[in-house]
């Protein structure tokens, strides 16, 4: 498909799926099972990072070990099954979504969420066919995305890499799509503070609708 303006890769925790309270909640909850005293959204979104066990390392002084790791991961994983269940779209998300498809333009989507569990998300919200690809995670959940992404990258079919913008939530989501050759926007309701957002060197907005706005403006002026 012939288009003019960005293909959007879109990040779904954090980005799409407004989960950030859900997040809050099983974290303090595993939290307590581990031992660990409860944090606030401000902390958490200071000291957040991908791959995950880093983001304990900050917290403990020192990597999680192997076994450590395992118990935090099933804990947190665990809650926030449960506490998720009732979280919906980022605002505009929908019209984004729906709009941008009726406007020509192609997006996928590439989230560190277990693929099975993905799908069965995506038609619940009724948007997966908004999407002309979507990989979800399929190994372990200590990675980062960037394998993961340009992996997807290349699988899409009919895309200039010049092209595609990828919009998430978190630094991560930049490392991934400068890994995989790719532009990136970042916004700021989901896991990152903007300080750390900013930190990335690519563009930080607040809204779903600004972030469309810039990934178009990357990609026209990439084209003049």
């Amino acid at each position: 498909m012939t288009q003019h303006g960005a293909h959007i890769v879109w990040d779904w925790n954090g980005t799409l799926l407004h989960d950030i309270d859900a997040v809050m909640a099983a974290t303090n909850a595993s939290f307590a099972e581990i031992g660990l005293p409860p944090i606030t959204l401000e902390r958490y979104r200071e000291l957040y990072c991908v791959p995950v066990p880093r983001f304990y390392e900050r917290l403990l002084g020192r990597l999680p070990t192997g076994a450590e790791w395992q118990a935090m991961d099933a804990a947190f994983h665990r809650h926030y099954w449960t506490h998720s269940a009732g979280a919906g779209l980022a605002e505009g998300a929908r019209a984004l979504l729906a709009e941008r498809q009726e406007a020509g333009h192609t997006q996928s989507l590439c989230s560190l969420a277990p693929h099975d569990r993905l799908l069965p998300l995506l038609r619940t919200h009724g948007i997966e066919r908004h999407f002309i690809r979507v990989d979800g995670r399929t190994g372990p959940s200590d990675t980062g995305k960037a394998g993961q992404m340009a992996r997807h990258l290349a699988a899409l079919t009919g895309v200039r890499p010049e092209q595609v913008v990828v919009i998430g939530d978190a630094v991560d989501d930049a490392v991934a799509a400068a890994h995989a050759g790719a532009r990136a926007v970042l916004y700021t309701g989901g896991s990152h503070s903007r300080a750390s957002l900013r930190a990335a060197g690519v563009p930080v907005v607040d809204s779903l609708a600004a972030a469309v706005r810039e990934a178009d403006r990357l990609v026209r002026r990439e084209a003049s």
